[in-house]
């Protein structure tokens, strides 16, 4: 299985993994030795599409070589373009909704006897229950709380693809916790596409900062780190509990995906420039050596070069610590592909390096400051080209950020936790020796 695209998706392929397993399948890591590849797939932005094509491709030229028997998509792209696949990638044996994940191993029988197979169940039969193999590496997992989205905002088709927002009930999530740490993992990953929407659902109001609360009295938890937190929905009490609770880390993850009043009503973002202001100047007085990481969209259908420009003061004004930028991607569907306005392709891809090159100037200055700072780090492994391990301080998420690389006299195991002083800077990572 190739699971691509976010780590809500590599939880679903995850469960998958489960369900074959206990069917009695075997897993293997090399395509060239298996009988069966599955695509997990992203399909949120083009990028995201064309990399998840190109995956199938490559499988595709396996199977005419005779090397595997069946290809079956899976995830955000088959369950977007139900249709399409098959008919523009013949190769392709299944195509699988989320709606039908729990029927994979029938999916694969099927296939097998050179059936070809469209599955498709309603996207609220998507299971996201504790039942899964774990595939990340290290001594981290993903735990996610709630599935779908209602926030509808104009450029996502997130809503279309996984469906209406609907989370786990607490004593479910911390079971599924308690299971993960007894595993040996130390540090959780709490993800959904609104964190911050946890709960309303079902109890009426939001409730992660209850969660999280919950969370912390895991034994064997050391860190707690929370991702795609919506800014207007983070309350005084999850701050407070963020800043209280000593294995919740000292990041936040808030995509704001642009600044200006005028294009955030477009995009149907609740907030405000003001709005975000105070909140991060809130965040940074109440929980010390806080990083912040955002989400940014340059180029959006009407935005004008004033727009682009108070982004630009704005990014250079808050100095996030983190931070990532995608051009505008005009997807079929959603109601800002329709908008009067688009804006060229080359214009977007210019203002998005704009960005890029203004975050790395505010990254390497964050580092600098760091030089001479002693961090916790989690070794995930040795790096026998550089002659070092490498690892990760509280501020960085796995497979998102930066990393710490350093040596050490001592023989280290993965998933240790040490301390490290940092001594250089390497673009966006750090370098360092053990204490």
């Amino acid at each position: 299985m190739v699971s691509l695209g976010c780590p809500k998706n590599q939880v679903d392929a995850e469960r998958m993994l489960y369900l074959l397993r206990k069917d009695g399948y075997e897993l293997v890591s090399d395509a060239a030795l298996s009988d069966v590849v599955i695509v997990n797939t992203c399909g949120f932005i083009e990028s995201a599409k064309s990399e998840a094509i190109e995956t199938i491709l490559e499988f595709c030229n396996l199977k005419q070589e005779g090397r595997i028997k069946a290809i079956i998509v899976t995830g955000c792209l088959a369950e977007r373009y139900k249709n399409e696949i098959l008919k523009e990638i013949p190769e392709v044996d299944a195509v699988v909704g989320i709606g039908s994940n729990e029927n994979i191993c029938q999916i694969i029988k099927d296939v097998c006897k050179g059936e070809k197979v469209t599955s498709y169940g309603g996207k609220e039969s998507l299971c996201f229950d504790d039942k899964r193999i774990i595939s990340t590496p290290g001594s981290f997992a993903f735990i996610k709380i709630a599935e779908g989205c209602d926030n509808c905002c104009t450029y996502c088709a997130i809503p279309s693809i996984r469906g209406r927002f609907r989370s786990r009930k607490i004593e479910d999530i911390v079971k599924e916790a308690e299971k993960i740490a007894k595993q040996g993992f130390t540090e959780l990953v709490v993800v959904a596409q609104d964190t911050t929407r946890y709960g309303e659902d079902i109890y009426g109001k939001p409730k992660l900062a209850e969660l999280l609360n919950r969370l912390c009295e895991v034994d064997g938890l050391k860190w707690i780190r929370m991702l795609y937190m919506y800014p207007e929905r983070i309350t005084d009490e999850l701050i407070d509990t963020i800043a209280c609770q000593e294995k919740l880390v000292n990041y936040m993850d808030i995509p704001i995906q642009h600044c200006n009043d005028k294009v955030l009503k477009r995009m149907n973002r609740k907030g405000d420039k003001q709005g975000l202001v105070d909140l991060i100047k809130k965040i940074r007085t109440k929980i010390p050596n806080v990083v912040l990481r955002t989400t940014l969209i340059a180029g959006f259908p009407g935005e004008i070069e004033e727009q682009f420009e108070e982004l630009c003061g704005f990014v250079d004004e808050i100095k996030f610590q983190r931070l990532g930028c995608f051009a505008y991607s005009q997807e079929e569907g959603t109601a800002a592909a329709d908008f009067p306005d688009q804006i060229d392709e080359d214009i977007k891809k210019h203002r998005c390096e704009i960005i890029y090159d203004m975050q790395m100037r505010i990254s390497d200055e964050f580092n600098q400051s760091l030089l001479g700072r002693e961090l916790e780090v989690v070794v995930e492994g040795y790096d026998r080209y550089a002659e070092c391990f490498f690892g990760r301080s509280y501020m960085d998420a796995p497979d998102i950020d930066g990393k710490v690389f350093f040596t050490s006299k001592n023989k280290l195991s993965l998933g240790e936790y040490v301390k490290v002083k940092i001594n250089e800077i390497l673009d966006y990572d750090l370098l360092g020796e053990q204490i």
